[in-house]
């Protein structure tokens, strides 16, 4: 009996504990403290607007001056014109990361290496410009009294590369290179250059004449003025975009090459500089000619200036009374009865008298 009732006691027990809920098992909480790290958090600055000082100073005299310019060299391919005084070449260089085009004529008289010409032609309307227009007349004239003659087309003219230019900046940077380039030439004297420049390309002329030291002696043959006052007063800024849309549009001057890819704010540095006496001062070269090497012929016609397309002869006897106060060696010739572009006889006076210029500076 005993024994049974140990067995029942068992029973019950087993029974009792295989019911019983099980008790939960409650997991540990584990926290995990993170430190702040010592990296700041980048926050975007904003960028600062540039003056129009600021945004300017590359393309005045004195950031010219402080620029790098390229040194590259002068392709040229078959001749294009053969004759018994020189021989023509369409020539093309580098200029600022662009392919500048132009022209170079050989002399076939006197000896190899030959000094040499830089010819910079005056606007042209780009919708009929043919590399050499505006210079082949004059350097056929130096080719036969033994002148190597080059010109550039610039940028935006011929077969050129279009980039901006402000105040001629762009185009006195590819005249400059182009002399840079001239050790390729083996028929070149790179120590003894000169250079001519008509209406527009005078206007170059005298910018680059403010830069370099190399130019011996320099022509300007009814020249725009050397005082951008003068030149925006005359024809207005420069035109904004495609520049034979500007060629054609009234109001502006398309000798300045702003495309519509320039940057907004030095777009519109430019056009506040236009009206800035101060700034058009640090562009201008007439203010500079204290750095002025060269010595300088200044060449005008009397009646140059009557339709909108000529200069002015004031801008001729203004410029040669700035050269003559800087100290620099100058000479000037009025033609009575002429316009802006020489014919007849007038022209080969002027011309042989250019030559002579040459003949004493240059060769």
């Amino acid at each position: 009996m005993k024994k049974i009732t140990l067995i029942l006691i068992s029973i019950i027990i087993s029974a009792c504990s295989s019911t019983a809920p099980a008790t939960p098992v409650i997991p540990e909480l584990v926290v995990t403290i993170v430190q702040p790290t010592s990296v700041p958090t980048k926050i975007p600055q904003p960028t600062a607007t540039l003056t129009t000082e600021q945004a300017m100073q590359p393309y005045t005299i004195a950031g010219l001056r402080e620029r790098e310019y390229e040194s590259g060299t002068i392709k040229r391919g078959e001749p294009v014109l053969e004759t018994d005084n020189f021989t023509r070449y369409l020539i093309s260089y580098p200029s600022d990361g662009l392919t500048i085009t132009g022209v170079l004529q050989i002399p076939k008289v006197g000896e190899s290496p030959y000094p040499v010409i830089v010819m910079n032609h005056g606007f042209f309307s780009r919708y009929i410009y043919n590399s050499g227009d505006g210079t082949d007349r004059a350097a056929e004239f130096l080719n036969r009294r033994g002148y190597l003659t080059i010109s550039s087309d610039y940028r935006s003219w011929g077969d050129s590369d279009t980039d901006v230019s402000l105040f001629y900046s762009g185009l006195a940077i590819d005249v400059i290179n182009l002399m840079n380039a001239l050790p390729s030439i083996p028929e070149a004297d790179t120590q003894r250059i000169g250079m001519w420049g008509h209406s527009m390309g005078g206007g170059i002329t005298a910018k680059v004449l403010t830069i370099d030291s190399r130019v011996k002696a320099a022509v300007l043959y009814s020249s725009v003025s050397a005082d951008f006052a003068d030149v925006i007063g005359r024809w207005g800024p420069g035109c904004v975009g495609d520049v034979l849309v500007g060629e054609a549009t009234f109001g502006c001057n398309s000798s300045d090459i702003i495309p519509l890819s320039l940057p907004a704010d030095l777009s519109a540095s430019y056009f506040d500089a236009t009206t800035d006496p101060v700034m058009l001062e640090a562009v201008s070269p007439i203010y500079h000619f204290e750095t002025v090497t060269a010595s300088v012929q200044v060449v005008y016609g009397t009646e140059d200036g009557k339709t909108s397309a000529g200069t002015p002869p004031e801008w001729s006897q203004k410029m040669y009374a700035a050269f003559v106060d800087a100290g620099v060696e100058a000479e000037i010739f009025g033609y009575e009865g002429e316009e802006h572009s020489f014919i007849g006889d007038p022209w080969f006076v002027f011309m042989a008298k250019t030559q002579l210029f040459f003949d004493k500076h240059v060769k």
